[in-house]
């Protein structure tokens, strides 16, 4: 009933266009109800109208077509089938009913590019993007243009394919006016991001290259300098590595917990860590979270010792109490225990383990999609920036 009721909804926008088709034909009738040019409203448009009241969708398609066939004037029918099929998910179906279209020798350019631009977005969706971005390239300097743009856009970042990424952006903000300099950054810290994963022997320099141009693109944003930091670390710079930091502290405080070992360990090579620990935790106090509470229990183990850390993690959860900051105090007190005294402790890990696993995951604050690590980019909805540098825990505590 419920796929019924889905396809009815799904079918009004196509009985609008075939109301019209019927009521142009009725216009062109004379007197005695028949078109001036001796013709009727042609067999196969009632045909594929009951067969789309019988829900018989492929018999129906077959029916429009032969009236798409025979009277040049329904290409708006064809234009509504493919786009109710490709809603449907039927994308195979709308590749046919608009490459039709497309195929077509009668139709003017007009019609034409809008077939195109319709078979575009049905390559697309259905995953076949070779397909989608030819027909997108064909159809630059015309009325869609611009939306073509975007969809080649999105195509290149589906395939990670950066520098065009970043070329079609610049178009866009060049051409169209359109503010895509939070896109452009975050596709030069890809490749930044990609040349760190790679064994070449420039890759800091090729990383800290895009890293710098991300930032004057958008200077606000703490993605670049968190990595420009990373970089500077993993290069032994760590005065470097904490200016970068400094800026996002001072910045995007919020995104600080995102690495806090990495600023921990920073502050401890140069011979201040009582520094480090200090300015994390006052980051701490206005932004909490797991990964700053973590960061900072481990940093005051070493300094101070496990009886000291784990004191100062207790009166650190009595300000801002947390199942994820309880299950790290549990594993600070199981490893201060004997072999004999940790049943208890464990017991009580075992207990809370599930729920705080649920409560570990980083969201998508568009699609929901939930992960075990932070991603800039949602592997869910594609969206950039959805996901707070917050664990689930947090962003229901508000």
């Amino acid at each position: 009933m419920l796929e019924f009721e889905a396809w009815w909804l799904l079918a009004i926008p196509l009985f609008f266009v075939l109301g019209w088709f019927a009521a142009r034909y009725e216009a062109a009738l004379g007197n005695n109800g028949r078109r001036g040019d001796g013709g009727g409203l042609p067999d196969a448009y009632f045909r594929g109208l009951n067969f789309l009241l019988n829900e018989q969708s492929d018999k129906a398609v077959d029916a429009f077509i032969d009236v798409v066939r025979l009277d040049p004037e329904t290409v708006d029918l064809h234009y509504a089938l493919g786009n109710l099929f490709r809603r449907r998910g039927e994308t195979d179906r709308a590749i046919r009913v608009h490459l039709n279209l497309v195929e077509r020798r009668d139709l003017d350019a007009s019609q034409r590019e809008h077939a195109l631009f319709e078979l575009g977005q049905d390559y697309l969706k259905a995953g076949l993007l070779d397909r989608a971005e030819d027909a997108f390239n064909r159809l630059e300097g015309t009325r869609y243009g611009a939306s073509a743009l975007h969809h080649r856009l999105e195509i290149a970042q589906m395939v990670r394919d950066w520098p065009l990424a970043i070329e079609l952006a610049e178009r866009l903000q060049r051409d169209r006016g359109e503010n895509r300099a939070r896109d452009v950054a975050h596709f030069r810290c890809e490749l930044a991001a990609r040349a760190l994963a790679s064994d070449a022997e420039s890759r800091f320099e090729v990383a800290r290259r895009e890293l710098e141009q991300a930032a004057r693109v958008d200077p606000a944003h703490p993605r670049p300098q968190l990595l420009l930091g990373e970089v500077a670390a993993a290069e032994g710079d760590h005065a470097a590595a904490i200016d970068a930091w400094r800026r996002v502290e001072r910045n995007s405080p919020e995104y600080l917990g995102l690495v806090a070992p990495g600023w921990l360990a920073a502050f401890a090579a140069l011979g201040r860590s009582d520094e480090g620990i200090e300015a994390l935790e006052a980051v701490d106090r206005e932004h909490p979270s797991i990964d700053t509470f973590s960061a900072l229990a481990a940093a005051r183990a070493e300094r101070d010792g496990g009886p000291a850390a784990v004191a100062w993690a207790e009166q650190a959860l009595q300000v801002a109490p947390s199942l994820l900051g309880l299950e790290k105090l549990l594993a600070m007190k199981a490893a201060l225990r004997r072999d004999g005294e940790q049943a208890e402790v464990e017991l009580a890990q075992r207990l809370i383990q599930a729920q705080a696993r649920r409560l570990s995951r980083y969201v998508c604050g568009h699609c929901g999609f939930k992960a075990r690590q932070f991603y800039w980019q949602c592997p869910g909805c594609n969206r950039w920036d959805t996901y707070a540098p917050r664990r689930s825990e947090e962003l229901e505590r508000g």
